[in-house]
């Protein structure tokens, strides 16, 4: 018999993949699914985008094979992006690497740093993707805690008296998902000190800054976070292009170099056509974020009074694409989550998707328009 690899035996399949697979199973037998579980923006990329993406077919070389790189006009894009937005100077040469998706740049990075046996800081509650890569790479997932006590933030006093030893990467994510916490500049500080005490790569998964945060702004601005840290950005929630597949890492010429000797073995460059698309999108002024917002804070008011009517409590600063909201007490949410989709045809997230401290919490998601939430709402009452 043909056996599976060792380093599946500790990997699930990702939750939305075979959730989503139970919703469109129900969506085909004639249910109404409203899905308010992922973060999949349903709203179009600026018109620009569209047609430069169009235009780019006039070009003869759209086809080709494009550098791994990605063409020099992106990359400076994206340096200008950072200059503008976060006041980082960072050189399109050395300091920026197009990727096919931040979520490709978790593989390529753990890739490239984490050896067998090394272990990485692995954020509970946080994205799923960061333990599940690094388990893959053969590297041992050390979680430590976020809890709404702390704000949501990594009690550093705590990590300084493990033995780190074996600690080779630790990963954040601010603002925060699924919570939507974000950093203080003393957090930052903090985190990046911590780093260069124990020589840790810091990677900070920065995809929600635009997204009903007033301030948003990069690790990469603060002192000494060039030594020990790379930034994960992407286009997909900022610009309503996540089926485009275009983010990117920055950071120091050194660290970037490492993750180019992984991707350039694993894929090719980005479709010519996307890339132009995707400098369109960089190129936007602040109305864009703006326009962009106001739709988000008319969707959140009705997630609210949906929380609400679940009897949840949740933080009306938090900033993001979703609600993170706290269910009472006496109740579980994958039984309470399943018993919406079942009954009320709604599908929201349970918190512990998110690892052990969501317990009891719910994520609701934004990416639906004002419509089905109404109804969504009309349904859960």
């Amino acid at each position: 018999m043909i056996q599976v690899a060792d380093r599946l035996q500790n990997v699930e399949e990702y939750y939305f993949s075979k959730k989503l697979r139970e919703v469109a199973m129900l969506k085909g037998q004639g249910r109404p699914i409203i899905n308010l579980g992922i973060g999949s923006p349903d709203l179009q990329p600026p018109d620009r985008v569209l047609n430069a993406m169009v235009e780019a077919f006039e070009n003869p070389a759209v086809h080709k094979y494009q550098s791994y790189q990605g063409i020099p006009e992106l990359r400076e894009a994206m340096a200008q992006f950072y200059r503008d937005n976060f006041n980082v100077h960072l050189s399109p040469l050395t300091n920026v690497l197009p990727l096919m998706g931040s979520k490709e740049g978790i593989l390529h990075i753990s890739m490239a740093f984490l050896n067998p046996g090394d272990e990485a800081l692995i954020p509970n509650p946080g994205y799923p993707t960061y333990a599940s890569v690094t388990k893959l790479v053969g590297a041992k997932p050390v979680y430590y805690d976020l809890t709404d006590a702390n704000a949501w933030q990594p009690d550093l006093l705590a990590l300084e008296k493990m033995d780190l030893k074996k600690v080779k990467v630790m990963w954040i994510n601010y603002p925060h998902m699924p919570t939507g916490a974000v950093a203080t500049t003393k957090l930052f500080d903090d985190l990046i000190a911590f780093a260069k005490r124990n020589d840790i790569l810091l990677v900070n998964d920065n995809p929600y800054s635009f997204i009903l945060n007033p301030n948003p702004r990069s690790i990469l601005k603060y002192g000494g976070a060039k030594d020990v840290c790379l930034e994960l950005n992407s286009l997909s929630k900022t610009f309503n292009m996540a089926g485009w597949r275009v983010g990117m890492v920055l950071g120091k010429h050194e660290f970037i170099d490492a993750v180019l000797k992984v991707k350039s073995n694993m894929d090719s460059g980005m479709f010519y056509g996307i890339q132009k698309g995707a400098i369109e999108a960089l190129q936007c002024s602040k109305i864009w974020f703006a326009s962009l917002n106001n739709v988000y804070e008319e969707r959140r008011k009705i997630v609210w009074k949906i929380a609400e009517t679940l009897n949840c409590t949740y933080d009306e600063k938090a900033t993001g694409l979703f609600v993170w909201a706290k269910l009472p007490e006496y109740v579980q949410a994958e039984e309470y989550i399943d018993l919406i989709l079942k009954e009320r045809s709604v599908f929201i997230t349970p918190g512990t998707v998110f690892g052990s401290n969501g317990k009891g919490y719910i994520r609701i998601s934004l990416c639906a328009n004002t419509e089905d939430l109404e109804e969504a709402l009309v349904r859960l009452k």
